[in-house]
């Protein structure tokens, strides 16, 4: 970088002095007797990095023409058309170790580590963007080479360490580096309660420096922590503070964020009338601010899973694609590919298997292609078939894979269920007494769990009969038809007691 040499301390060796009016600078003795005409003229102080931090080293170049050692006076005026100061970043140095330590990071990790250390040992100065840049990049690849060797400790200690820094950023730099080094642990096995302690820490940290914003996100984080610990008490306190706070402050972005946080609590919790409240106060509260694509598409994910739950898959597998469009966009692979595994599992509620052989064969299920897919596309086969057995096979087959996500599971229950409903009452349709272990051979079941199936389909009024423990054999009833001359009696009764409290009603007020 060229340009004028700035007005720097007295004692500098080599420096500025005196600026000129024009702009120039007085080169004092000690400068001239640096000089060699048509040579450039390097000046080092350790004063430098103290008056000016972003520099390392000038470089002055004065030409030949202009001749210094005939001059009088202790002092030469040299204007800017003379010389042209080459200032280098201080920064410079420092990046060559960077690049030196990110190479090592695979061959030698110790090494490696040691320079990054050295860089973060040193907060940058506030006036060099070169030196900050530098200290961000040093820091999350330690925290990167940390991740990769699976330490958590030297992740906590390293967070922690840097706070001391931050506090001199900007907020909003502060809180996205703080934000970098958080996301690191989600890589790390069975480092949830490790996570969650550190983020409490740096709540408190925030709350601590004053920095509201950055608590609010951090706080945000930790209610999904709780999510993913099933600490759902835990989340709903924190929820409601939140709450009431943002509506306080009018933040109507985060507000959307807490508010679908809120809804996916109470839908873990079973409680689905409150989660589709609170959906429905997030959609509200999204049509009058612009929310980002990532926002949009987890609010149409929710919508999808609770119209799941009222069985009203058409409708949830059209908000499934919104959401699957919205991640798809993001490249973000994983929610992308659990979307695509919920319209999947629409179709198989609706038992519409054309359906989804063509959703398979589509490009969206080409791109994200894997183990999940595979899944629902043995479960679609046996629901097809009717068949329990291979039903069971894929459960176990792809046990990972359809009993990570609670959604899945939940809905995979109840369509197991549903089948085997079916099946039983194929079975003993053509019988009025039939022993369970027979009906148990049929469906290739368990008798106990046979048993248990068609007691719960006796108390749901599924089927008529009773079961005969003793003989172990299921008794059927024939239905009998209802008397409807029962219905119109009732019916008539409840006309006529109408009648008699209109009539003690006018009765009354004629008293009156």
């Amino acid at each position: 970088m060229e340009g004028n040499l700035p007005a720097a301390n007295p004692e500098l060796v080599g420096g500025c002095s005196r600026p000129t009016r024009q702009g120039g600078c007085w080169l004092g003795p000690a400068t001239r007797a640096l000089w060699q005409p048509g040579r450039r003229l390097e000046l080092q102080s350790e004063l430098l990095p103290i008056r000016y931090p972003a520099l390392h080293l000038i470089i002055i170049h004065i030409p030949a023409s202009r001749n210094l050692s005939s001059a009088n006076s202790p002092t030469v005026p040299v204007s800017n058309e003379h010389f042209r100061p080459l200032l280098l970043p201080r920064a410079a140095a420092d990046s060559s170790r960077l690049q030196e330590a990110q190479k090592l990071a695979k061959t030698d990790p110790r090494k490696s580590e040691a320079i990054y250390k050295e860089i973060t040992s040193k907060a940058p100065a506030a006036t060099s963007d070169a030196a900050t840049r530098e200290y961000e990049s040093a820091l999350i690849s330690l925290g990167e080479l940390y991740r990769d060797e699976k330490k958590t400790q030297e992740l906590v200690d390293l967070v922690r360490e840097s706070r001391s820094v931050f506090s001199s950023f900007a907020k909003a730099k502060s809180s996205k580096l703080v934000r970098q080094l958080l996301d690191l642990f989600k890589e790390i096995p069975n480092s949830t309660d490790i996570e969650v302690h550190i983020t409490k820490d740096c709540i408190e940290w925030a709350t601590a420096e004053r920095r509201a914003f950055q608590r609010q996100d951090l706080e945000v984080r930790l209610v999904a922590l709780y999510m993913t610990k099933q600490s759902y008490y835990d989340a709903l306190t924190l929820i409601n503070s939140l709450l009431r706070e943002l509506k306080r402050l009018d933040d109507k972005l985060r507000l959307v964020e807490v508010q679908l946080l809120e809804s996916r609590v109470y839908h873990a919790l079973g409680n689905i009338p409150k989660a589709r409240a609170a959906l429905t106060t997030a959609r509200t509260s999204a049509a009058s601010v612009y929310t980002p694509p990532l926002l949009q598409a987890n609010l149409d994910m929710q919508s999808g899973m609770l119209h799941a739950e009222d069985k009203d898959f058409n409708t949830a597998f059209s908000y499934f694609i919104e959401a699957l469009d919205g991640y798809d966009s993001l490249d973000e692979s994983a929610k992308a590919q659990a979307a695509l595994q919920y319209m999947l599992l629409c179709k198989i509620m609706l038992n519409l298997a054309d359906d989804v052989n063509q959703l398979m064969s589509s490009k969206q299920a080409v791109k994200y292609a894997g183990k999940n897919l595979e899944a629902m596309k043995a479960i679609a086969r046996a629901h097809s078939n009717r068949s329990l057995e291979e039903y069971e096979r894929a459960l176990s087959a792809y046990r990972y894979e359809l009993g990570s996500d609670a959604f899945i599971r939940n809905h995979l229950r109840r369509l197991y269920d549903a089948m085997l409903e079916q099946n039983l009452i194929k079975v003993i349709e053509p019988f009025s007494r039939v022993e369970i272990d027979h009906i148990a051979k049929m469906v290739g079941l368990d008798t106990q769990q046979v048993e248990r199936k068609l007691s719960q389909m006796i108390l749901d009024k599924v089927i008529i009969g009773v079961l005969d423990q003793g003989a172990g054999c299921l008794i059927i009833y024939d239905e009998t038809q209802r008397d409807e001359s029962y219905d119109a009696a009732l019916a008539t009764i409840d006309k006529l007691s109408n009648v008699v409290d209109v009539l003690y009603t006018n009765q009354a007020s004629m008293l009156e």
